[in-house]
């Protein structure tokens, strides 16, 4: 009998330790989306713990994912990486009953190519993806007037006087969709002609680049160890503010360029396989509060689909036309749209070769 109680004592206590362990949201983030405030509240809010794991593109999240990755609750893709969890059956369908805080959505940001009925996927953030520059550097080398063109990193006439100072994504999306609008192309395009063209236009400019980098490009751009970032609008706002707060000796700047920038639209996307799907609604429910959202816009620097959020967001925020694009501005961005497995499996060989060369 006194075996039989240890046994049952153990076993009680297992479940209990399990219990606690599994009373966690895993979270699939991006790096820099979420601030330790509004994650230490929500984590109050559900009596819950928050885990996050981080990606700086999609690309990185979706091959995790596909190699088999388990635990993770609920995921952040952009728009053509949500159709990719659809289309593979790794998304689950939404309970909207379990969303009170969807009716603060702007309808705008609602019915979006990649989910028209929002059937698995509720909008997040949004976020341009832009040049970042050192104003002070860039005068100094006497190209400053080019920011606001993608000639800043792909004329190498322009590359030659801040050679070794020029930092990009890793991104073979984003990359390549930047090369295209240079050219005056759609950043869509799948026409091998156009490509083959975008490819030569980064590796003519690929000598005069640093380095391919998703994930400390923000640090290299404040210490002023580069002058120039491809990268996405709201690293670009935490680089700008990063150098205001340190006092550098210069002044970080982002903007859009005239011949077009790609716009993110990234979603929570609660996974099929999620342990804890319930901890995954109070998320996206706590998330799409007004005051939470403006938070997220606030401190991280993401344009926001959370109508709700607007009466909270810092006004010389709202006013920073790559974060909260104006009319004339929206008629300038592409979504970038998901790509047939064959015609991935051809961007995967052309970016292997420009990666090699």
């Amino acid at each position: 009998m006194y075996m039989w109680k240890k046994l049952v004592m153990a076993a009680s206590l297992a479940a209990s330790s399990t219990a606690f362990a599994a009373n966690e949201l895993h979270l699939y983030n991006w790096n820099n989306y979420l601030s330790d405030a509004t994650a230490k509240r929500f984590e109050a809010s559900c009596k819950c713990k928050l885990v996050q794991d981080y990606y700086g593109d999609n690309e990185e999240m979706l091959a995790k994912l596909a190699a088999g990755a388990k635990g993770y609750d609920l995921v952040v893709p952009t728009g053509f990486a949500v159709q990719t969890l659809i289309g593979k059956g790794a998304a689950q369908p939404l309970d909207r009953a379990q969303i009170s805080n969807f009716k603060n959505l702007n309808p705008g940001y609602l019915g979006g190519f990649f989910d028209p009925k929002n059937q698995y996927s509720i909008p997040y953030a949004v976020t341009t993806t832009v040049l970042g520059y050192n104003e002070t550097a860039l005068k100094k080398a006497g190209v400053a007037d080019k920011v606001n063109s993608w000639a800043l990193i792909f004329d190498p006439a322009v590359l030659a006087k801040i050679k070794g100072k020029v930092i990009v994504l890793d991104s073979q999306r984003e990359l390549m969709a930047a090369a295209l609008m240079y050219l005056g192309k759609s950043a869509n395009s799948a026409d091998p002609k156009d490509w083959a063209a975008a490819r030569n236009v980064i590796l003519k400019a690929k000598p005069y680049w640093a380095a391919f980098n998703n994930q400390s490009y923000i640090k290299e751009l404040t210490v002023g160890n580069m002058w120039v970032a491809l990268g996405y609008s709201n690293d670009l706002y935490q680089a700008e503010q990063d150098a205001l707060k340190a006092r550098r000796p210069f002044k970080i700047g982002f903007g859009l360029q005239k011949e077009g920038n790609t716009m993110s639209i990234d979603n929570f996307v609660v996974l099929k396989d999620a342990p804890r799907k319930d901890l995954a609604y109070k998320f996206i429910n706590f998330m799409l509060e007004g005051k939470n959202g403006a938070e997220l816009s606030n401190e991280m620097g993401t344009g926001s689909p959370n109508q709700a959020a607007m009466a909270y967001v810092k006004k010389d925020l709202a006013k920073t036309a790559a974060i909260f694009p104006d009319k004339a501005s929206l008629g300038r961005l592409q979504q970038l749209k998901d790509l047939n497995t064959k015609q991935r499996r051809d961007l995967n060989r052309m970016w292997s070769e420009i990666k090699l060369k």
